[in-house]
């Protein structure tokens, strides 16, 4: 499969999606555009959380995008991971947004080098945490590249993409995947959490979180819970729940009502907490999967412009905050 032609012609349709040329600000276009491949691990959520590294090699690729006008000779950079669907409108708006505010942006495509387009419907073809390790990997990969500032670096991401980025915080998962791995703060855009990991209440940087009042796919109660604990250890980190607004909230292509989305899983009522390096669902006490009575079908999803704006605007202030504030 030549996952590069695949990648390079996502972009190109996730463009023409989200907006015509003219609607796009010039700040907004990238003055550069590199496809860059990196190595992550096809690994199951076990081996995650047990550290266990004999699984076979995967090659990813991500577009890393130049801000059109900036004066820094090393950038600061966001990465951008995606959710259950694939890179979509949701994604490629924040290279555009961020980009304009001079700050590079790297766009995961975790599918494409798997042999994926989506998993919305069948979530076990891939680990919960999969794409904490691809974000792992790129990060420090990146880290290393000539052109970006290795001490400002933070990550944004959507659906699943949250879940991965969300996880990223944990001191441990860092230990065990990624011990170079450095990141300035967090932003899961309607993530999924699980009720108590191990160690779960270690974590090295800030966590903004943001959830619609309406999402039905997410554990957005899950998260809720786990932030409080985090916040009564006295970690810095923030929920957001946005009035009238689902799940994917922020994806342009969506419907302005919320509407199905026709027999994606969602884990939503599913209680899973980590006992000896499994994924245990609470209420059966068994390894959790998505068989289980918990899960649910057709959860919806829809755009909703106002909580966009706003939680845009909240991530762009804190992000040129932690970017360039004393610059």
């Amino acid at each position: 499969m030549n996952y590069f032609k695949l990648l390079t012609l996502s972009f190109c349709l996730v463009f023409i999606t989200f907006a015509k040329a003219e609607e796009i600000v010039e700040q907004a276009y990238a003055s550069r555009i590199e496809i860059i491949p990196f190595q992550s691990l096809n690994l199951t959520d076990e081996q995650i959380l047990k550290g266990d590294k004999s699984a076979g090699p995967v090659t990813l690729a991500g577009e890393l995008r130049y801000p059109l006008h900036s004066n820094l000779k090393k950038l600061p950079l966001v990465v951008i991971v995606h959710g259950s669907g694939g890179i979509n409108p949701a994604n490629e708006s924040w290279a555009y947004q961020l980009n304009a505010q001079g700050i590079a942006t790297f766009g995961i495509d975790s599918f494409s080098g798997r042999g994926l387009m989506s998993v919305s419907s069948d979530q076990a073809k891939l680990a919960r945490l999969a794409g904490t390790i691809d974000a792992f990997r790129a990060v420090e990969m990146l880290q290393k590249h000539p052109n970006i500032d290795p001490n400002k670096i933070a990550l944004i991401g959507s659906s699943r993409g949250g879940t991965a980025v969300i996880y990223t915080s944990m001191k441990r998962l860092q230990q065990l995947w990624a011990p170079n791995f450095k990141a300035l703060a967090t932003y899961p855009f309607y993530p999924s959490c699980f009720d108590e990991l191990d160690r779960d209440e270690e974590i090295t940087m800030p966590i903004h979180a943001f959830h619609g009042e309406l999402d039905d796919y997410a554990s957005k109660e899950q998260c809720k819970n786990w932030l409080a604990r985090l916040s009564a250890k006295g970690a810095l980190v923030t929920g957001v729940e946005y009035k009238d607004a689902a799940h994917s909230f922020d994806n342009s292509s969506g419907a302005k009502t919320p509407t199905v989305s026709k027999g994606a899983q969602s884990a939503q009522n599913c209680h899973i907490v980590e006992r000896n390096g499994l994924l245990i669902n609470v209420n059966t006490n068994l390894p959790f999967t998505y068989q289980d009575a918990c899960v649910h079908l057709d959860p919806k999803t829809g755009f909703n412009k106002e909580a966009t704006l706003q939680s845009h605007q909240w991530v762009i202030e804190d992000l040129k905050r932690i970017f360039f504030q004393g610059n």
